[in-house]
């Protein structure tokens, strides 16, 4: 299995060499597309590649991902941004794949963490398209977030892509968006969900629910697309302080499948606000305790399976009286975050009450 590296890249010259550093060795080509950049970025991809070439930019990503592809040469074409890498566990992973693949497979998805928390734990797990055979000509969809479209045989692998942005965000996306919208041009669906989120991002609520809800009128939206739209749009209306739209928004996901962590989080919070402590113990706990999709596709929420509904199952136990709960969630909560004030003083408090419960 013979694999070209292709990147579109402009100004990452704080992560474009850790990222190659990850992967060099395992490529047998790499192909950089510069879009522009004024920093050392292309001095640092002529270190390790001799096919550094510029694109000029037309606000459109698919089109320089598209440019990047035509010039791979192996039998199979692999992306990453400047900013993602692998760790040493998927490195090996991505060893074995390159002998083992069943050369009838025409693509190979990998999980994307492509977001921590500032204790380094995964709060975003997406599945992407990462590697796809060169002869089926694939192309790329979408100015902005961009989508690359496949057929054929799909291998869903354990690789992961680990995201490590360093770039401050900025509102770049959400004007390319507004600028197609005012040249008139048509949005695909894909479109129109990531332009909804970025709407969501820049906490511009109102159109965001406009957008969230044009997307799911689509007939061809899978159950994973609605489930996680219909998320989106409970956390639209819960920032507008409309809980008659959150609360119906959070209960539609269970049309789908069975409750997800981050519906049965926010229904847990619901009850918490009202004072019914009971209803909101049985919420956090089956957020812990509800199984993983079983589509790989799912987009899974590493907060909403973790350290949150344990931290508020402490509150809960709390003011139920129950510090002997409270600690003992806590105490997992801390787990997943050491380093946490909050939960250390929590302990510390609780500690302190049991000692006083046992003289």
């Amino acid at each position: 299995m013979k694999i070209s590296l292709c990147m579109i890249v402009k100004n990452e010259e704080d992560t474009l060499e850790r990222c190659l550093s990850s992967v060099s060795d395992i490529m047998d080509e790499i192909i950089i597309v510069d879009t522009g950049s004024t920093d050392k970025t292309k001095e640092i991809a002529a270190k390790l590649t001799e096919h550094v070439l510029d694109f000029t930019w037309i606000d459109d990503f698919a089109a320089a991902r598209n440019f990047a592809f035509s010039h791979a040469s192996m039998g199979y074409i692999m992306w990453l941004d400047a900013d993602d890498l692998l760790l040493p566990e998927d490195r090996q992973k991505m060893l074995q794949l390159k002998q083992s693949l069943d050369p009838s497979v025409d693509a190979v998805s990998m999980e994307y963490h492509c977001d921590f928390d500032e204790h380094d734990n995964t709060t975003l797990n997406v599945r992407r398209i990462r590697i796809v055979k060169r002869v089926k000509n694939a192309k790329w969809h979408g100015a902005v977030h961009e989508d690359l479209s496949v057929d054929g045989k799909i291998f869903d692998s354990e690789i992961a892509v680990t995201h490590k942005q360093n770039h401050k965000n900025t509102d770049r996306n959400l004007k390319i968006y507004e600028n197609r919208l005012l040249q008139g041009k048509e949005f695909t669906v894909q479109d129109i969900f990531h332009y909804a989120s970025e709407l969501h991002h820049h906490k511009k609520y109102k159109k965001a629910i406009e957008f969230y809800l044009k997307f799911l009128e689509d007939e061809n939206n899978t159950e994973e697309n609605k489930i996680f739209v219909c998320i989106r749009l409970a956390d639209c209306y819960c920032q507008l302080n409309d809980k008659e739209k959150e609360l119906a928004l959070t209960f539609k996901t269970f049309q789908y499948d069975i409750p997800r962590p981050e519906s049965c989080c926010r229904l847990g919070y619901y009850f918490l606000q009202k004072n019914e402590l009971n209803k909101a113990v049985y919420w956090y706990k089956q957020a812990i305790e509800v199984p993983m999709p079983e589509n790989s596709w799912a987009i899974v929420s590493g907060v909403s399976r973790t350290w949150l509904p344990h931290m508020q199952l402490g509150l809960c136990y709390y003011q139920l009286g129950r510090y002997d709960l409270s600690y003992q969630h806590n105490k997992i909560a801390l787990s997943y975050r050491p380093k946490d004030k909050g939960i250390l003083n929590n302990i510390n408090l609780l500690e302190e009450l049991l000692k006083q419960g046992q003289d």
